[in-house]
């Protein structure tokens, strides 16, 4: 990862998730995280991804989607959820997600 995001005009969506690892040894979350970001790419609706984590253990991932529908379907999604099960027995020490709408974007390169 570490691309930014190429997305359409707006007004899409993104979800934007941040936690902080728990201090367990995390085995598999790597892995499990790749796996996510390959399922989620061929969700209908998924517009891309974009993800960092400090040293500090704190991260956030922002997915971009098409429409609050997709959203839903990527949160049900049986091996989503899997993940998400096992963020919250052993690889988070807490977590947040918002969801909001993309009015405007603007990009630059230099």
């Amino acid at each position: 990862m570490g691309a930014i995001a190429k997305t359409p005009q707006p007004p899409y969506y993104a979800v934007i998730f941040t936690s902080e690892m728990s201090d367990g040894e995390n085995r598999g979350y790597g892995k499990m995280g790749d796996k996510m970001v390959e399922l989620a790419s061929i969700q209908p609706g998924f517009l891309g991804v974009e993800s960092v984590r400090g040293t500090d253990g704190v991260g956030i991932t922002v997915s971009y989607w098409e429409s609050l529908e997709a959203i839903k379907a990527w949160k049900e999604n049986s091996l989503h959820r899997v993940a998400q099960d096992k963020g919250k027995s052993e690889w988070y020490a807490r977590f947040g997600l918002r969801v909001s709408k993309v009015e405007r974007d603007n990009f630059m390169n230099m």
